[in-house]
């Protein structure tokens, strides 16, 4: 299976001088605005001591405890919470990145977004820090490890508000004086792209948890789930695939189906899926591995990634046929066309299989053997035979042919038989040999169709091969 670098990194994203980075190196700046809110006798050291100690996450959440237990009703509650969102974010600490930021989160976000710019939260305007939290909790929902279902629904809140309200803050009157329109699109872009795929690694985090556990049946329910939410999704369309492979490899239907996932996912437009140019390669030769495996052949790849392209399903009834498919359907296609060859090869499988000798002693020694069909290779004598060694080839064999058959008759034939000529007859297996392989049988003249002959000529009497036919004794 071909690991690829979907992923999403935890960052954190700070303001400077009004701009959006997503870093967490920025440095915070205390709120010194005009407010209602006010700090209580003794309030502001604390603060101001959480606020210095921002480049160490530690000691941040120390001074926060502090200041928490102090002032447990601060006018500057949210404030807060924000920092502690912050300085959780920079420990690497998701879960509780999600704990304070759900408290953030519950408050109006569409008033919020639509207060006057001037609102402030922790020294910045308070639509920024919501954005700050709102991406904050949807890339770090990713990646908590056996996520529960309310982490889970809430990163998928957090991703689908940061996608709702990114928008609304990234317009021209927001945009900072210093800063470029092209940075200020491409800063609008890289929110929008992050939000959009954490949303659908939410949506996949359980069935790589199942994966994890080789959970075959939460692994499947969990990636369906995740491609019909997001069906436009290359890597939900590519885990799909894997999980179908690697679960129902003896479901003819289910594989077909993982086939089409990973060819849609190599198929989509790579800016648009959410897979990396970079990983196109490597998912396009597993494809190729598998197909092939299956298959037999590469025919009908490209024709698979074309449809595939076009839906997230693949239409009822889709199969991709197996090699065993296909051989089987070219054997029954055979033997319709050369029943009478395809009984014999049968035979001879039997034949020379290491219980050979047990397989003509107990099927084939006189039983009535239905009719065959063969070449002669020689006739003994060559006028007016008593024994005829009879070769069956394939239709592409090219001479000289093996006799693998000799006929012994009830009576000599009234004329020279040709040599190669095809005929057909019936009679009785009465010995065998394994090696060279030779099958005895008794037949009568009467029951021989087909054979060309010729009167005899002086000097055919004696036993003989035709120019080009193999002699085997």
């Amino acid at each position: 299976m071909h690991k690829f670098s979907f992923h999403l990194r935890t960052a954190a994203i700070c303001a400077v001088s009004s701009a959006v980075a997503l870093s967490t190196v920025a440095p915070y700046c205390l709120a010194q605005t005009p407010s209602a809110k006010k700090y209580k006798d003794g309030e502001y050291d604390l603060v101001n001591q959480a606020y210095k100690d921002a480049a160490d996450g530690s000691k941040e959440i120390a001074d926060l405890d502090a200041w928490s237990q102090k002032f447990p009703n601060s006018d500057y509650q949210e404030d807060r919470e924000y920092l502690y969102v912050q300085a959780h974010v920079k420990l690497n600490q998701p879960v509780k990145v999600l704990e304070y930021g759900s408290k953030l989160m519950s408050r109006d976000l569409g008033a919020i977004f639509n207060a006057p710019g001037t609102a402030q939260l922790a020294g910045l305007p308070i639509q920024l820090t919501m954005l700050n939290v709102l991406y904050s909790v949807a890339l770090n929902a990713t990646a908590i490890p056996e996520a529960s279902a309310e982490q889970l629904a809430l990163g998928q809140k957090a991703a689908q508000a940061l996608l709702d309200f990114a928008p609304k803050y990234f317009t021209a009157g927001n945009k900072p004086a210093g800063q470029s329109d092209a940075a200020w699109s491409a800063a609008r872009a890289d929110v929008l792209g992050k939000a959009s795929a954490a949303r659908v690694a939410i949506a996949m985090k359980p069935g790589f948890e199942a994966q994890q556990k080789k959970d075959c049946p939460a692994q499947e329910a969990a990636f369906v789930k995740a491609q019909a939410a997001f069906p436009d999704s290359g890597p939900a369309a590519y885990q799909l695939g894997v999980a179908l492979l690697s679960c129902e490899g003896g479901n003819s239907e289910k594989v077909s189906q993982g086939l089409w996932e990973i060819a849609r996912a190599t198929s989509m437009d790579a800016s648009k899926s959410g897979i990396e140019s970079k990983d196109v390669p490597g998912i396009e030769a597993y494809l190729k591995k598998v197909y092939v495996r299956i298959h037999g052949s590469e025919e009908g790849l490209e024709k698979l990634k074309q449809q595939a392209a076009s839906s997230p399903l693949p239409p009822d009834g889709f199969k991709i046929r197996s090699a065993v498919d296909i051989a089987q359907e070219k054997q029954a296609e055979f033997e319709h066309s050369n029943p009478q060859l395809a009984l014999w090869m049968k035979i001879k499988a039997q034949l020379s299989d290491v219980n050979g000798d047990q397989y003509f002693q107990g099927q084939l020694k006189d039983a009535a053997m239905p009719q065959l069909t063969g070449r002669l290779v020689e006739a003994r004598p060559a006028c007016k035979p008593k024994e005829l060694l009879v070769a069956v080839p394939l239709p592409d064999t090219q001479k000289p042919w093996q006799s693998e058959i000799t006929l012994k008759l009830d009576k000599p034939m009234a004329d020279q038989p040709e040599a190669g000529s095809e005929f057909r007859w019936e009679g009785v297996p009465t010995a065998f040999i394994k090696d060279p392989m030779m099958l005895t049988m008794d037949t009568e003249t009467a029951k021989i169709g087909g054979l060309k002959t010729a009167p005899c000529t002086a000097g055919s009497t004696s036993s003989g091969v035709k120019k080009g036919l193999a002699k085997k004794d």
